[in-house]
């Protein structure tokens, strides 16, 4: 593993810099990098890496889809992502297919965490729950998906389920049942 040399200050900019030495770099040593970044909340840095890392190696599922779901939150490219991560899922697909050594399909899990976090940057909610549910299908124990799906929270149903959550009706009568269910949780105290 190629080691990552702590980020150099520019005087002049104020920004970090990284040093690092990428010639020799396999996908799976793009990817430890990466992840090692990540842990340790250096997002920009990762997304730098990865911005080389694609075009080396633009056939690997797992760069591109971590490379999408950065664009998608650091770099406002929701759209672009999005489609990113996609792409890599049907990447991904391909190589199980035609039997690509080492491909298995427990690890489809990190392409649906990563697309269900490029929803959720583009403020695709429900797209992000799905998708990170569809994760679970494939990798039940993954922590990083349940830890996903736990920060998503669970919303309360619909009183009408008939109408659109967003319904004004539905609005309305959320509100008087809340408080008809307050008044009666301090009757019964």
């Amino acid at each position: 593993m190629v080691a990552i040399n702590e980020p150099k200050r520019s005087l002049n900019a104020g920004e970090t810099a990284l040093s690092r030495s990428t010639e020799d770099l396999s996908p799976a040593g793009y990817l430890r990098e990466v992840r090692a970044l990540l842990a340790k909340g250096r997002r920009g840095d990762a997304y730098e890496l990865l911005r080389s890392a694609v075009v080396k190696y633009d056939d690997d599922p797992f760069l591109l889809s971590y490379f999408g779901y950065l664009a998608a939150f650091l770099g406002g490219k929701y759209r672009n992502g999005i489609e990113s991560c996609k792409s890599a899922i049907v990447l991904f697909e391909k190589q199980v297919l035609h039997g690509e050594e080492g491909v298995e399909e427990r690890f489809k899990a990190v392409l649906y965490l990563n697309l269900g976090r490029a929803y959720l940057a583009g403020g695709k909610r429900k797209d992000a729950f799905d998708t990170l549910q569809k994760g679970l299908r494939f990798d039940k124990q993954n922590k990083e998906l349940l830890s996903e799906v736990e920060r998503l929270g669970v919303r309360k149903y619909v009183p009408l389920s008939f109408l659109d959550r967003s319904n004004p009706i539905n609005a309305l009568f959320g509100r008087l049942l809340r408080k008809t269910g307050d008044q009666t949780a301090e009757k019964g105290r």
